[in-house]
């Protein structure tokens, strides 16, 4: 029963990657709006992460996977605020998209706890994998369209 906790948190990583992935390659062939509304799927990860926070201690978790899971929830409420509802134009400003950028690879970066909670290693090297392009190609994204 431990597993499925840690395959709902697993697999709910693996595609905000995945979804992070679509959307700066989206952006790179000219076509963010579609990416953008793609990524609001990201949302929906809000779900399976309130439900991994009410098993923390019936599976007796560590105060980092609370951090983990917590630090993402937040970033997907400022997401929700800058970029969604108010849709405010903060990617023109220098230090304001360093602020958002180290926020955002932080919270991503997090949720790797995640995935390697998984006992088959290849859940891991899946993660970390899709991890490294999802940085990749953010960078590839903001050089190629400034956004």
């Amino acid at each position: 029963m431990r597993e499925t906790p840690n395959l709902i948190g697993a697999v709910t990583t693996i595609v905000i990657y995945c979804l992070y992935i679509l959307l700066f390659g989206f952006r790179i062939i000219g076509l963010p709006k579609l990416g953008h509304w793609l990524a609001s799927l990201q949302f929906l990860s809000v779900l399976p992460f309130v439900y991994l926070l009410f098993t923390v201690r019936k599976y007796n978790r560590p105060i980092i996977f609370i951090i983990q899971v917590l630090l993402f929830l937040t970033f997907l409420v400022l997401e929700l605020i800058i970029d969604y509802l108010f849709k405010f134009d903060f990617r023109q400003t220098r230090w304001m998209v360093i602020a958002y950028v180290t926020y955002f690879f932080a919270a991503s970066g997090g949720l790797l706890g995640l995935v390697a909670l998984m006992e088959n290693r290849i859940w891991t090297i899946l993660g970390v994998g899709l991890f490294l392009v999802m940085g990749a190609m953010a960078f590839i994204s903001r050089a190629v369209t400034g956004i």
